[in-house]
């Protein structure tokens, strides 16, 4: 029995008959530095704790209340639609994915939901939107939702993004961590960022070019959902987390094993047929630690090393994923045609994994390192 939620049918079959293809990424980074030595200063206890050396994080990118949720977004989709093509003509529908909905401040806007000035934004009002929320798996469950229904011919264009104003949440565990066990001590390790993804119809006949979606799958271990959990903060401004991260990173890497032979397998591939590994990027050590479990699993290596942001840009949640796909593609380091896996590990616990090849488009569209 499959534990995936994915489309169960391949292209071409009568119920779905279109193939999916990513025609273009953008991202957003806010101009200010905030570096782990900073912000460990600011903290109101003495830690003792050497972040830099336990996470592998040297700096993030973020928010000083110039940019909030949306205004990445849509920094993001610009970006995006500058390296399509069409632009943003034919987009009927927009899903906006972020965690954060800071609209104005630390304002959390509900109603009218983000995607609509997204679309508005772009020009696109008449497109269907939504907003959905999936932990830092956000973009890439929508991507696997705009994946889902333009094979079935509901859709021909969507754009999918994300803006994360997730430093508050450091910025308020730094008043309340004493020591290494403190539950908030994964607040520390956020930055923000904006992330977009444009998923259209593939032309007909052309299944299985450059930039085709080969597998989008989800599954949820809900055994784990109580090892982070964030609220409103009582008497601080946003929001605080509290999280569980070594339990986390232990059941992660116990299940994303056998879950990413079941994606490889349905795609008829192997691990050797991966030249982009891009995991959720939550610190450099747990990086590398889950990469060898899969690779002693798999008894096989992976072709290149798991691309590692979160150095630069410490865990921008639901936008992760994008933001270091740009950065392998502005240096050079992603060719057309290149098979990527984009691995979500998300609080809840959620496990996805997208599955695509890189067309030259995109290449393109970020060749000029802007």
């Amino acid at each position: 029995m499959t534990h995936w939620l994915m489309a169960e049918r391949s292209p071409g079959d009568g119920r779905n008959p279109y193939t999916a293809r990513i025609a273009a990424v953008g991202r957003h980074l806010p101009a200010t530095t905030l570096s782990t030595e900073e912000l460990m200063a600011s903290t109101r206890h003495r830690t003792g704790i050497d972040l830099e050396r336990l996470t592998g994080i040297r700096t993030r990118q973020v928010s000083v209340g110039d940019e909030d949720s949306l205004s990445l977004a849509l920094a993001a989709a610009d970006d995006c639609l500058a390296g399509a093509p069409d632009g943003a003509a034919g987009i009927d529908l927009v899903v906006s994915c972020s965690i954060t909905r800071y609209r104005g401040g630390l304002n959390q806007r509900f109603e009218p939901p983000l995607s609509v000035s997204v679309a508005e934004h772009v020009g696109a009002s008449d497109a269907l939107a939504f907003d959905l929320s999936n932990a830092c798996a956000g973009t890439l469950t929508g991507v696997f939702i705009a994946n889902n229904l333009i094979r079935q011919g509901a859709v021909r264009r969507a754009l999918v993004v994300s803006g994360e104003y997730i430093s508050q949440l450091g910025q308020n565990a730094a008043k309340h961590v004493h020591g290494i066990l403190s539950r908030e001590l994964a607040s520390l390790t956020l930055g923000d960022a904006g992330a977009a993804v444009l998923v259209e119809r593939a032309p007909a006949g052309s299944e299985g070019s450059p930039g085709d979606i080969q597998f989008a799958g989800f599954t949820t271990v809900a055994d784990h959902s109580r090892l982070c959990r964030a609220y409103p903060g009582r008497r601080e401004p946003g929001a605080r987390m509290f999280t569980k991260a070594r339990a986390i990173h232990r059941v992660a890497i116990a299940d994303t094993p056998v879950l990413l032979r079941e994606a490889l397998d349905a795609a008829g591939l192997t691990l050797a047929d991966i030249d982009v590994v891009i995991p959720h990027q939550t610190s450099a050590r747990a990086i590398r630690s889950g990469t060898k479990v899969v690779e002693e699993a798999f008894g096989d290596t992976l072709r290149h090393p798991a691309v590692v942001t979160v150095d630069r840009y410490g865990n921008t949640a639901s936008t992760t994923h994008i933001v270091a796909l740009v950065e392998e593609l502005e240096a050079g380091r992603v060719r057309p045609g290149d098979r990527v896996a984009l691995l979500a590990l998300a609080s809840g616990l959620e496990i996805g994994v997208v599955l695509f090849t890189i067309g030259e488009g995109v290449v393109k569209a970020h060749g000029n390192h802007r």
